[in-house]
Protein backbone atom coordinates (compact mmCIF):
# COMPACT_ATOMS: atom_id res chain seq x y z
CA UNK A 1 0.00 0.00 0.00
CA UNK A 2 1.21 3.50 -0.78
CA UNK A 3 1.53 6.22 1.86
CA UNK A 4 -1.67 7.99 2.94
CA UNK A 5 -2.16 11.04 0.68
CA UNK A 6 -5.66 12.30 1.48
CA UNK A 7 -5.81 15.31 3.80
CA UNK A 8 -8.90 14.95 5.98
CA UNK A 9 -10.79 17.59 7.89
CA UNK A 10 -10.42 17.18 11.65
CA UNK A 11 -13.98 15.89 12.08
CA UNK A 12 -13.04 12.88 9.94
CA UNK A 13 -10.21 11.81 12.22
CA UNK A 14 -11.33 9.16 14.70
CA UNK A 15 -10.78 9.35 18.45
CA UNK A 16 -8.34 6.44 18.19
CA UNK A 17 -6.29 8.29 15.59
CA UNK A 18 -6.40 11.64 17.42
CA UNK A 19 -5.26 10.06 20.68
CA UNK A 20 -2.35 8.16 19.12
CA UNK A 21 -4.33 4.99 19.83
CA UNK A 22 -4.63 5.61 23.55
CA UNK A 23 -8.41 6.03 23.47
CA UNK A 24 -11.44 4.59 21.73
CA UNK A 25 -14.65 6.29 20.58
CA UNK A 26 -17.69 6.85 22.76
CA UNK A 27 -21.19 6.46 21.40
CA UNK A 28 -21.46 10.22 20.85
CA UNK A 29 -18.08 10.19 19.08
CA UNK A 30 -19.32 7.52 16.69
CA UNK A 31 -22.54 9.40 15.95
CA UNK A 32 -20.63 12.66 15.40
CA UNK A 33 -18.29 10.92 12.97
CA UNK A 34 -21.22 9.47 11.01
CA UNK A 35 -22.87 12.91 10.92
CA UNK A 36 -19.66 14.43 9.55
CA UNK A 37 -19.57 11.77 6.81
CA UNK A 38 -23.21 12.40 5.93
CA UNK A 39 -22.48 16.09 5.36
CA UNK A 40 -19.73 15.22 2.88
CA UNK A 41 -21.29 12.32 0.97
CA UNK A 42 -24.76 11.58 -0.33
CA UNK A 43 -23.87 7.87 -0.71
CA UNK A 44 -24.48 7.23 2.99
CA UNK A 45 -27.96 6.66 4.35
CA UNK A 46 -28.43 6.15 8.08
CA UNK A 47 -30.99 3.95 9.74
CA UNK A 48 -31.26 2.27 13.13
CA UNK A 49 -31.68 -1.44 13.70
CA UNK A 50 -33.20 -0.86 17.13
CA UNK A 51 -32.86 0.86 20.47
CA UNK A 52 -30.88 -0.42 23.46
CA UNK A 53 -32.23 -0.84 26.97
CA UNK A 54 -30.73 2.52 27.92
CA UNK A 55 -32.36 4.23 24.97
CA UNK A 56 -29.44 4.49 22.55
CA UNK A 57 -30.31 4.00 18.89
CA UNK A 58 -28.09 1.41 17.19
CA UNK A 59 -26.84 2.98 13.94
CA UNK A 60 -26.53 1.18 10.63
CA UNK A 61 -24.85 3.04 7.78
CA UNK A 62 -26.00 2.02 4.30
CA UNK A 63 -23.29 2.69 1.72
CA UNK A 64 -24.30 2.38 -1.93
CA UNK A 65 -23.61 4.06 -5.27
CA UNK A 66 -26.11 5.19 -6.33
CA UNK A 67 -27.54 5.75 -2.88
CA UNK A 68 -30.35 3.51 -1.68
CA UNK A 69 -32.64 3.56 1.34
CA UNK A 70 -34.64 0.32 1.24
CA UNK A 71 -34.14 -3.43 0.78
CA UNK A 72 -36.43 -3.22 -2.23
CA UNK A 73 -34.03 -0.79 -3.88
CA UNK A 74 -31.17 -3.12 -3.03
CA UNK A 75 -32.93 -6.06 -4.70
CA UNK A 76 -33.69 -3.95 -7.76
CA UNK A 77 -29.99 -3.02 -8.05
CA UNK A 78 -29.00 -6.69 -8.40
CA UNK A 79 -26.02 -6.07 -6.12
CA UNK A 80 -25.17 -8.22 -3.10
CA UNK A 81 -25.82 -6.74 0.33
CA UNK A 82 -23.00 -7.24 2.83
CA UNK A 83 -23.17 -6.59 6.57
CA UNK A 84 -20.19 -5.82 8.81
CA UNK A 85 -20.48 -5.13 12.54
CA UNK A 86 -18.15 -4.07 15.31
CA UNK A 87 -18.38 -3.83 19.08
CA UNK A 88 -20.59 -6.84 19.82
CA UNK A 89 -18.38 -7.06 22.91
CA UNK A 90 -17.71 -3.49 23.97
CA UNK A 91 -14.23 -4.22 25.29
CA UNK A 92 -13.21 -5.38 21.81
CA UNK A 93 -13.07 -2.03 20.08
CA UNK A 94 -11.00 -2.58 16.93
CA UNK A 95 -14.06 -3.32 14.79
CA UNK A 96 -15.74 -0.10 15.83
CA UNK A 97 -12.75 2.05 14.91
CA UNK A 98 -12.01 0.16 11.69
CA UNK A 99 -15.60 0.45 10.47
CA UNK A 100 -15.42 4.23 10.89
CA UNK A 101 -12.11 4.38 8.99
CA UNK A 102 -13.42 2.16 6.20
CA UNK A 103 -16.59 4.20 5.82
CA UNK A 104 -14.46 7.33 5.44
CA UNK A 105 -12.12 5.70 2.91
CA UNK A 106 -14.92 4.17 0.86
CA UNK A 107 -17.04 7.32 0.70
CA UNK A 108 -14.28 9.93 0.35
CA UNK A 109 -10.94 8.18 -0.10
CA UNK A 110 -9.19 5.59 -2.21
CA UNK A 111 -11.76 2.81 -1.85
CA UNK A 112 -14.71 4.35 -3.66
CA UNK A 113 -14.62 1.51 -6.19
CA UNK A 114 -15.89 -0.85 -3.49
CA UNK A 115 -19.38 0.54 -4.03
CA UNK A 116 -19.39 -0.23 -7.76
CA UNK A 117 -20.67 -3.79 -7.33
CA UNK A 118 -22.02 -4.10 -3.79
CA UNK A 119 -24.07 -2.50 -1.05
CA UNK A 120 -22.41 -2.41 2.36
CA UNK A 121 -24.19 -2.11 5.70
CA UNK A 122 -21.88 -1.04 8.52
CA UNK A 123 -22.87 -1.24 12.19
CA UNK A 124 -19.88 0.23 14.05
CA UNK A 125 -21.24 0.19 17.60
CA UNK A 126 -23.60 -2.74 18.05
CA UNK A 127 -23.28 -2.85 21.86
CA UNK A 128 -24.06 0.83 22.35
CA UNK A 129 -24.74 0.90 26.09
CA UNK A 130 -21.72 -1.01 27.34
CA UNK A 131 -19.32 0.82 25.04
CA UNK A 132 -19.51 3.90 27.26
CA UNK A 133 -18.96 2.02 30.54
CA UNK A 134 -15.24 2.55 30.08
CA UNK A 135 -12.65 1.72 32.68
CA UNK A 136 -8.98 0.79 32.84
CA UNK A 137 -8.08 -2.88 33.22
CA UNK A 138 -11.23 -4.31 31.62
CA UNK A 139 -9.26 -6.72 29.41
CA UNK A 140 -5.88 -7.58 30.95
CA UNK A 141 -4.63 -9.38 27.83
CA UNK A 142 -4.87 -6.09 25.92
CA UNK A 143 -2.41 -4.54 28.39
CA UNK A 144 -4.32 -1.24 28.63
CA UNK A 145 -4.09 -0.62 24.90
CA UNK A 146 -6.25 1.44 24.63
CA UNK A 147 -6.22 2.58 28.25
CA UNK A 148 -9.98 2.34 28.87
CA UNK A 149 -12.62 0.17 27.19
CA UNK A 150 -16.22 -0.85 27.86
CA UNK A 151 -17.56 -4.18 29.09
CA UNK A 152 -18.40 -7.43 27.35
CA UNK A 153 -22.09 -7.85 28.21
CA UNK A 154 -24.90 -5.51 27.20
CA UNK A 155 -26.91 -3.47 29.72
CA UNK A 156 -29.16 -6.50 30.36
CA UNK A 157 -26.11 -8.48 31.46
CA UNK A 158 -26.26 -10.66 28.32
CA UNK A 159 -23.48 -11.76 26.02
CA UNK A 160 -24.76 -10.63 22.62
CA UNK A 161 -22.77 -13.38 20.93
CA UNK A 162 -24.68 -16.10 22.78
CA UNK A 163 -28.16 -14.75 22.06
CA UNK A 164 -28.81 -15.76 18.45
CA UNK A 165 -31.46 -18.40 19.26
CA UNK A 166 -33.11 -17.17 22.45
CA UNK A 167 -33.15 -13.51 21.31
CA UNK A 168 -33.53 -11.96 24.75
CA UNK A 169 -31.43 -8.87 24.05
CA UNK A 170 -32.77 -5.65 22.55
CA UNK A 171 -29.78 -5.67 20.21
CA UNK A 172 -30.33 -9.22 18.96
CA UNK A 173 -33.95 -8.49 18.12
CA UNK A 174 -32.84 -5.48 16.13
CA UNK A 175 -30.13 -7.41 14.30
CA UNK A 176 -32.25 -10.43 13.42
CA UNK A 177 -35.45 -8.61 12.50
CA UNK A 178 -34.10 -5.41 10.97
CA UNK A 179 -30.88 -6.62 9.34
CA UNK A 180 -30.94 -10.38 8.71
CA UNK A 181 -34.66 -10.65 7.89
CA UNK A 182 -35.17 -7.21 6.38
CA UNK A 183 -31.97 -6.77 4.32
CA UNK A 184 -31.11 -10.47 3.92
CA UNK A 185 -27.35 -9.87 3.54
CA UNK A 186 -25.29 -12.39 1.59
CA UNK A 187 -22.47 -12.14 4.11
CA UNK A 188 -22.02 -11.14 7.76
CA UNK A 189 -18.60 -10.26 9.20
CA UNK A 190 -18.40 -10.04 13.00
CA UNK A 191 -15.36 -8.21 14.38
CA UNK A 192 -13.86 -9.37 17.69
CA UNK A 193 -10.62 -9.46 19.66
CA UNK A 194 -9.26 -12.67 21.20
CA UNK A 195 -8.44 -12.89 24.88
CA UNK A 196 -6.22 -15.93 25.19
CA UNK A 197 -3.75 -18.00 23.19
CA UNK A 198 -0.36 -16.56 22.21
CA UNK A 199 -0.55 -17.62 18.57
CA UNK A 200 1.54 -15.69 16.08
CA UNK A 201 -1.20 -14.20 13.90
CA UNK A 202 -2.43 -10.61 13.76
CA UNK A 203 -5.92 -11.88 12.92
CA UNK A 204 -7.52 -15.29 13.19
CA UNK A 205 -10.71 -16.25 11.38
CA UNK A 206 -13.50 -18.79 11.39
CA UNK A 207 -16.27 -19.43 8.88
CA UNK A 208 -19.93 -20.08 9.62
CA UNK A 209 -20.05 -23.71 10.68
CA UNK A 210 -22.64 -25.40 8.49
CA UNK A 211 -23.22 -28.77 10.07
CA UNK A 212 -26.99 -28.50 10.37
CA UNK A 213 -27.19 -26.44 7.19
CA UNK A 214 -25.98 -26.40 3.61
CA UNK A 215 -22.30 -26.95 2.85
CA UNK A 216 -21.77 -24.83 -0.27
CA UNK A 217 -21.50 -21.36 1.36
CA UNK A 218 -19.00 -22.81 3.85
CA UNK A 219 -16.93 -24.42 1.10
CA UNK A 220 -16.82 -21.14 -0.84
CA UNK A 221 -15.75 -19.26 2.29
CA UNK A 222 -13.15 -21.79 3.42
CA UNK A 223 -11.71 -22.89 0.07
CA UNK A 224 -11.94 -19.72 -2.04
CA UNK A 225 -12.67 -16.50 -0.16
CA UNK A 226 -10.45 -16.86 2.92
CA UNK A 227 -7.29 -18.13 1.17
CA UNK A 228 -7.31 -15.18 -1.24
CA UNK A 229 -8.06 -12.67 1.51
CA UNK A 230 -5.27 -14.06 3.70
CA UNK A 231 -2.78 -13.76 0.85
CA UNK A 232 -3.81 -10.23 -0.12
CA UNK A 233 -3.88 -8.95 3.48
CA UNK A 234 -0.30 -10.12 3.94
CA UNK A 235 0.77 -8.51 0.66
CA UNK A 236 -1.01 -5.19 1.15
CA UNK A 237 -1.15 -4.71 4.92
CA UNK A 238 1.72 -6.88 6.19
CA UNK A 239 -0.61 -8.78 8.50
CA UNK A 240 -0.34 -12.52 9.10
CA UNK A 241 -3.73 -14.22 9.27
CA UNK A 242 -4.55 -17.79 10.27
CA UNK A 243 -7.34 -20.07 11.47
CA UNK A 244 -9.05 -19.31 14.76
CA UNK A 245 -8.25 -21.71 17.57
CA UNK A 246 -6.83 -22.34 21.03
CA UNK A 247 -4.22 -24.68 22.38
CA UNK A 248 -2.92 -25.52 25.85
CA UNK A 249 0.79 -25.53 26.63
CA UNK A 250 0.01 -27.84 29.56
CA UNK A 251 -1.46 -30.40 27.18
CA UNK A 252 1.41 -30.50 24.69
CA UNK A 253 4.32 -28.41 23.55
CA UNK A 254 4.81 -27.76 20.75
CA UNK A 255 1.05 -27.90 20.10
CA UNK A 256 -0.24 -30.87 18.15
CA UNK A 257 -3.73 -29.43 17.69
CA UNK A 258 -5.85 -26.31 17.99
CA UNK A 259 -9.58 -26.24 18.67
CA UNK A 260 -12.22 -23.75 17.61
CA UNK A 261 -15.37 -22.52 19.35
CA UNK A 262 -18.70 -24.34 19.20
CA UNK A 263 -20.90 -24.84 16.17
CA UNK A 264 -24.01 -23.48 17.94
CA UNK A 265 -26.17 -20.89 16.13
CA UNK A 266 -26.37 -18.90 19.37
CA UNK A 267 -23.23 -17.38 17.80
CA UNK A 268 -24.45 -15.02 15.12
CA UNK A 269 -21.74 -16.01 12.61
CA UNK A 270 -22.84 -19.65 12.84
CA UNK A 271 -26.47 -18.75 12.38
CA UNK A 272 -25.61 -17.42 8.92
CA UNK A 273 -24.87 -21.00 7.86
CA UNK A 274 -28.42 -22.01 8.78
CA UNK A 275 -29.63 -19.03 6.73
CA UNK A 276 -27.76 -20.26 3.62
CA UNK A 277 -25.35 -17.33 3.75
CA UNK A 278 -21.67 -16.60 4.36
CA UNK A 279 -20.50 -15.76 7.87
CA UNK A 280 -16.98 -14.76 8.90
CA UNK A 281 -15.58 -14.34 12.40
CA UNK A 282 -12.62 -11.96 12.72
CA UNK A 283 -10.51 -12.07 15.89
CA UNK A 284 -7.72 -9.52 16.35
CA UNK A 285 -4.77 -10.69 18.48
CA UNK A 286 -5.37 -9.17 21.91
CA UNK A 287 -1.70 -9.06 22.91
CA UNK A 288 -0.75 -6.77 20.03
CA UNK A 289 -0.85 -3.02 20.57
CA UNK A 290 -4.08 -1.26 19.65
CA UNK A 291 -2.71 0.31 16.46
CA UNK A 292 -1.43 -3.08 15.27
CA UNK A 293 -4.82 -4.66 15.91
CA UNK A 294 -6.42 -1.79 13.99
CA UNK A 295 -4.14 -2.38 11.00
CA UNK A 296 -4.84 -6.11 11.01
CA UNK A 297 -8.60 -5.75 11.28
CA UNK A 298 -8.65 -3.02 8.65
CA UNK A 299 -6.60 -5.11 6.25
CA UNK A 300 -8.74 -8.20 6.75
CA UNK A 301 -12.05 -6.39 6.23
CA UNK A 302 -10.73 -4.30 3.34
CA UNK A 303 -9.54 -7.40 1.50
CA UNK A 304 -12.83 -9.20 2.17
CA UNK A 305 -14.60 -6.27 0.51
CA UNK A 306 -12.11 -6.30 -2.38
CA UNK A 307 -12.92 -10.00 -2.84
CA UNK A 308 -16.68 -9.48 -2.75
CA UNK A 309 -16.30 -6.50 -5.09
CA UNK A 310 -14.96 -8.99 -7.65
CA UNK A 311 -16.91 -12.10 -6.66
CA UNK A 312 -20.13 -10.87 -5.07
CA UNK A 313 -22.39 -12.10 -7.85
CA UNK A 314 -20.84 -15.55 -7.63
CA UNK A 315 -21.43 -15.57 -3.88
CA UNK A 316 -25.06 -14.58 -4.43
CA UNK A 317 -25.45 -17.48 -6.86
CA UNK A 318 -23.90 -20.00 -4.44
CA UNK A 319 -26.11 -18.81 -1.59
CA UNK A 320 -29.25 -18.86 -3.75
CA UNK A 321 -28.48 -22.41 -4.88
CA UNK A 322 -27.93 -23.46 -1.26
CA UNK A 323 -31.40 -22.16 -0.43
CA UNK A 324 -32.92 -24.08 -3.34
CA UNK A 325 -31.04 -27.23 -2.35
CA UNK A 326 -32.27 -26.97 1.26
CA UNK A 327 -35.87 -26.66 0.12
CA UNK A 328 -35.52 -29.45 -2.43
CA UNK A 329 -34.00 -31.71 0.21
CA UNK A 330 -37.18 -31.34 2.26
CA UNK A 331 -39.44 -31.97 -0.72
CA UNK A 332 -37.48 -35.01 -1.92
CA UNK A 333 -36.15 -36.55 1.28
CA UNK A 334 -38.57 -35.79 4.12
CA UNK A 335 -39.13 -38.94 6.10
CA UNK A 336 -35.97 -40.53 4.69
CA UNK A 337 -32.93 -38.30 5.26
CA UNK A 338 -31.19 -38.07 8.62
CA UNK A 339 -29.85 -34.75 9.90
CA UNK A 340 -27.64 -34.07 12.89
CA UNK A 341 -29.03 -32.31 15.96
CA UNK A 342 -26.13 -32.84 18.40
CA UNK A 343 -22.48 -32.67 17.43
CA UNK A 344 -18.93 -33.23 18.65
CA UNK A 345 -15.78 -31.39 17.60
CA UNK A 346 -13.31 -33.40 15.48
CA UNK A 347 -10.23 -32.57 13.36
CA UNK A 348 -10.43 -31.51 9.75
CA UNK A 349 -8.95 -34.04 7.34
CA UNK A 350 -6.21 -31.58 6.32
CA UNK A 351 -3.71 -30.47 8.95
CA UNK A 352 -2.26 -26.97 9.20
CA UNK A 353 1.06 -27.28 7.41
CA UNK A 354 2.77 -24.59 9.48
CA UNK A 355 1.03 -23.15 12.51
CA UNK A 356 2.43 -19.79 13.56
CA UNK A 357 2.85 -19.29 17.32
CA UNK A 358 5.05 -17.77 19.99
CA UNK A 359 7.64 -20.20 21.28
CA UNK A 360 7.76 -21.45 24.87
CA UNK A 361 10.90 -22.22 26.87
CA UNK A 362 10.80 -25.35 29.08
CA UNK A 363 12.35 -25.41 32.55
CA UNK A 364 12.17 -27.46 35.75
CA UNK A 365 10.41 -25.68 38.57
CA UNK A 366 11.38 -26.01 42.25
CA UNK A 367 9.23 -29.15 42.51
CA UNK A 368 11.16 -30.78 39.70
CA UNK A 369 8.24 -30.56 37.26
CA UNK A 370 8.51 -29.30 33.73
CA UNK A 371 6.99 -25.86 33.23
CA UNK A 372 7.03 -23.33 30.40
CA UNK A 373 7.56 -19.61 29.95
CA UNK A 374 6.74 -17.79 26.74
CA UNK A 375 9.61 -16.39 24.70
CA UNK A 376 9.46 -13.43 22.33
CA UNK A 377 10.22 -15.65 19.34
CA UNK A 378 7.62 -16.65 16.76
CA UNK A 379 7.99 -20.12 15.27
CA UNK A 380 6.17 -22.34 12.78
CA UNK A 381 4.95 -25.69 14.11
CA UNK A 382 4.38 -28.25 11.33
CA UNK A 383 1.36 -30.52 10.86
CA UNK A 384 -1.00 -29.24 13.52
CA UNK A 385 -4.50 -30.72 13.70
CA UNK A 386 -7.33 -28.24 13.33
CA UNK A 387 -10.35 -29.27 15.39
CA UNK A 388 -12.94 -27.19 13.60
CA UNK A 389 -15.19 -29.85 12.14
CA UNK A 390 -18.31 -31.21 13.79
CA UNK A 391 -19.65 -34.74 13.44
CA UNK A 392 -23.20 -35.62 14.46
CA UNK A 393 -23.56 -37.65 17.64
CA UNK A 394 -27.37 -37.64 17.47
CA UNK A 395 -29.35 -37.52 14.24
CA UNK A 396 -33.05 -37.49 13.52
CA UNK A 397 -35.32 -37.84 10.53
CA UNK A 398 -35.89 -34.74 8.42
CA UNK A 399 -39.62 -33.89 8.50
CA UNK A 400 -41.82 -32.33 5.83
CA UNK A 401 -42.89 -29.88 8.51
CA UNK A 402 -44.23 -29.32 12.00
CA UNK A 403 -47.58 -28.58 13.64
CA UNK A 404 -47.98 -26.70 16.91
CA UNK A 405 -51.22 -26.34 18.88
CA UNK A 406 -52.70 -22.87 19.32
CA UNK A 407 -51.50 -22.93 22.96
CA UNK A 408 -47.94 -22.69 21.61
CA UNK A 409 -48.50 -19.17 20.26
CA UNK A 410 -45.47 -17.77 22.19
CA UNK A 411 -43.26 -20.31 20.39
CA UNK A 412 -44.78 -19.31 17.07
CA UNK A 413 -44.15 -15.64 17.81
CA UNK A 414 -40.51 -16.44 18.48
CA UNK A 415 -40.16 -18.40 15.25
CA UNK A 416 -41.61 -15.50 13.31
CA UNK A 417 -39.13 -13.09 14.92
CA UNK A 418 -36.40 -15.34 13.52
CA UNK A 419 -37.95 -14.99 10.08
CA UNK A 420 -39.36 -18.53 9.93
CA UNK A 421 -42.66 -18.75 8.05
CA UNK A 422 -45.55 -20.07 10.16
CA UNK A 423 -49.15 -20.37 8.95
CA UNK A 424 -52.22 -20.25 11.17
CA UNK A 425 -54.65 -22.93 10.04
CA UNK A 426 -57.99 -21.82 8.63
CA UNK A 427 -59.36 -25.35 8.62
CA UNK A 428 -58.51 -28.94 9.50
CA UNK A 429 -55.38 -30.80 8.40
CA UNK A 430 -54.67 -34.46 9.08
CA UNK A 431 -50.97 -35.29 9.38
CA UNK A 432 -48.99 -38.50 9.64
CA UNK A 433 -45.70 -38.35 11.47
CA UNK A 434 -44.15 -38.73 14.91
CA UNK A 435 -44.31 -37.31 18.39
CA UNK A 436 -41.28 -37.17 20.66
CA UNK A 437 -42.05 -38.69 24.05
CA UNK A 438 -39.92 -36.88 26.62
CA UNK A 439 -38.80 -39.46 29.15
CA UNK A 440 -36.31 -37.27 30.97
CA UNK A 441 -35.76 -33.54 31.32
CA UNK A 442 -32.41 -32.51 32.77
CA UNK A 443 -31.44 -28.96 33.65
CA UNK A 444 -27.79 -27.98 33.90
CA UNK A 445 -26.54 -27.36 37.43
CA UNK A 446 -24.80 -24.13 36.52
CA UNK A 447 -26.49 -21.11 35.02
CA UNK A 448 -25.40 -19.94 31.57
CA UNK A 449 -26.64 -16.63 30.21
CA UNK A 450 -29.41 -16.67 32.79
CA UNK A 451 -30.51 -20.22 31.89
CA UNK A 452 -30.18 -23.66 33.39
CA UNK A 453 -29.84 -25.28 29.98
CA UNK A 454 -32.16 -28.20 29.22
CA UNK A 455 -31.46 -31.60 27.72
CA UNK A 456 -34.40 -33.77 26.67
CA UNK A 457 -34.16 -37.54 26.38
CA UNK A 458 -36.78 -39.80 24.91
CA UNK A 459 -37.96 -41.52 21.75
CA UNK A 460 -40.22 -40.96 18.77
CA UNK A 461 -43.58 -42.68 18.40
CA UNK A 462 -45.49 -42.85 15.11
CA UNK A 463 -48.83 -41.01 15.20
CA UNK A 464 -51.55 -39.59 13.00
CA UNK A 465 -53.10 -36.34 14.22
CA UNK A 466 -55.79 -33.91 13.16
CA UNK A 467 -55.05 -30.21 13.63
CA UNK A 468 -57.79 -27.61 13.69
CA UNK A 469 -58.43 -23.99 12.90
CA UNK A 470 -56.17 -21.78 15.01
CA UNK A 471 -53.35 -24.32 15.25
CA UNK A 472 -50.03 -23.55 13.55
CA UNK A 473 -48.24 -25.12 10.60
CA UNK A 474 -44.56 -24.86 9.70
CA UNK A 475 -44.08 -26.00 6.11
CA UNK A 476 -40.38 -26.86 5.88
CA UNK A 477 -40.20 -26.07 2.16
CA UNK A 478 -39.08 -22.52 2.94
CA UNK A 479 -35.81 -20.55 2.84
CA UNK A 480 -35.07 -20.90 6.57
CA UNK A 481 -35.83 -24.61 6.66
CA UNK A 482 -32.50 -25.51 8.32
CA UNK A 483 -32.95 -22.87 11.01
CA UNK A 484 -36.51 -24.10 11.66
CA UNK A 485 -35.27 -27.69 11.98
CA UNK A 486 -32.44 -26.85 14.36
CA UNK A 487 -34.66 -24.54 16.42
CA UNK A 488 -37.63 -26.90 16.84
CA UNK A 489 -36.08 -30.36 17.15
CA UNK A 490 -36.36 -31.50 20.80
CA UNK A 491 -32.89 -33.08 20.87
CA UNK A 492 -31.13 -30.13 19.24
CA UNK A 493 -28.13 -28.96 21.24
CA UNK A 494 -28.99 -25.29 20.68
CA UNK A 495 -32.72 -25.24 19.98
CA UNK A 496 -35.60 -23.67 21.83
CA UNK A 497 -35.87 -26.73 24.08
CA UNK A 498 -32.24 -26.18 25.12
CA UNK A 499 -33.05 -22.61 26.14
CA UNK A 500 -35.96 -23.65 28.42
CA UNK A 501 -38.78 -22.54 26.07
CA UNK A 502 -40.69 -25.77 26.77
CA UNK A 503 -39.68 -26.41 30.39
CA UNK A 504 -42.75 -24.89 32.02
CA UNK A 505 -45.14 -26.80 29.75
CA UNK A 506 -43.37 -30.14 30.14
CA UNK A 507 -43.08 -29.85 33.92
CA UNK A 508 -46.75 -28.90 34.20
CA UNK A 509 -47.58 -32.05 32.26
CA UNK A 510 -45.70 -34.15 34.82
CA UNK A 511 -42.45 -34.94 32.99
CA UNK A 512 -40.73 -35.55 36.32
CA UNK A 513 -42.85 -38.67 36.90
CA UNK A 514 -43.91 -39.89 33.46
CA UNK A 515 -43.22 -39.65 29.72
CA UNK A 516 -44.73 -36.47 28.26
CA UNK A 517 -45.38 -35.59 24.64
CA UNK A 518 -43.24 -32.76 23.24
CA UNK A 519 -45.78 -30.23 21.95
CA UNK A 520 -44.38 -29.97 18.41
CA UNK A 521 -45.70 -32.60 16.00
CA UNK A 522 -43.27 -33.72 13.33
CA UNK A 523 -45.05 -34.75 10.15
CA UNK A 524 -44.06 -36.53 6.95
CA UNK A 525 -47.32 -36.27 5.01
CA UNK A 526 -50.44 -34.13 5.32
CA UNK A 527 -53.89 -33.92 3.80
Amino acid sequence: MSAQQTVWSEDLITVAEKSNYQKTSSYSDVMSFITALQKKSDLLQLEYMGTSKEGKKIPVAILANPSIKTPQEAIASGKPVLYIQGNIHAGEVEGKEVVLQLMRDILLGDKKHLLDNQIILFAPIYNTDSNDKMKQGRRPSQEDSPVEVGIRENSQGLDLNRDGIKMEAFETNGLVQNILNKWNPEMLVDLHTTNGTWHGYGITYAPSYHYAGEKAPYDFTWDVLLPEVVKKADENYKVKIGPYGYYSVNKAWPPTSIYTYNHHPRYIVNQMGLRNKVGILSEAFAHDRFYTRINGTYGFVAEILEFTHKNGKKMMSINAQAEKDAIQNVISNAGKAQKGVRFKMVPLEKKIENYRTYDYVPYLNKNGRKSYVRSGKIIDVPNVENLSKFDATVSTTLPRGYFLPKSMKPIVDHLRKQGIEVTELKGRKRATGEVFMVEKLTNARRKFEGHFMTTLEGSYVAKTRTFKKGDFWVDMAQPLTNLAFYTLEPQSDDGLATWNFFDEYLKAQGVDTKAVEYPVFKYYSVR
